[in-house]
């Protein structure tokens, strides 16, 4: 049986505003708004007029993608709103991992894991009972908002943002799950 890559808890929420907006979550208002000009401007259907109907940016018709654009600044552009939607995101987040807690035969964190230089990105794994091994790389949490940093043989999260995040890791031939814990704690 084949098993996707990662299963991630991000990846069965929607895309989210900051996503959208190709911002991270802790980025300011004026960062936001340079993305948002950036954006609005890239997928407005006045300037797309000429162009194929569909974007490259998650395959999105044009129309649709701009529409999302626009709702994800009159949310994120708005303090109140943003701190609200904020909130929203982290109790999904929070409520995905609690339903995955039951499936997951182990929980690891980044000293558990083995590294390898994989030529650009670091690859992590570490073996699951049955022989083979679940894994991730650094390019995936860099999607994922979290950088790592490797001296040596410790690796370690290296983020502005100091929130907790974990990743649930499917082994490449079993049904077994692993979820890795990602915290500035363990740095």
């Amino acid at each position: 049986m084949q098993h996707p890559k990662m299963l991630l808890y991000k990846d069965n929420i929607q895309e989210t505003h900051y996503e959208v907006l190709n911002v991270k979550e802790d980025a300011d208002y004026e960062e936001i708004r340079a993305s948002y000009r950036t954006a609005i401007l890239s997928f407005h259907p006045d300037k797309l007029l000429k162009s194929p109907e569909t974007s490259s940016s998650n395959d999105l018709p044009t129309g649709e993608r701009f529409l999302k654009v626009q709702k994800a600044w009159e949310i994120l552009s708005n303090s109140s709103s943003r701190s609200s939607y904020d909130n929203e995101l982290q109790s999904l987040r929070h409520d995905y991992d609690d339903v995955l807690a039951a499936d997951v035969a182990e929980d690891l964190n980044l000293q558990d894991m083995m590294a390898e230089d994989g030529g650009g990105a670091l690859e992590l794994f570490h073996q699951c009972r049955c022989g083979d091994y679940f894994s991730v790389d650094s390019l995936e949490l860099r999607k994922m908002g979290y950088s790592l940093s490797s001296e040596g043989n410790r690796i370690s999260v290296v983020n502005p943002d100091s929130s907790s995040g974990s990743v649930i890791l499917p082994c490449g031939s079993c049904s077994l799950k692993a979820r890795l814990v990602l915290s500035m704690d363990d740095n």
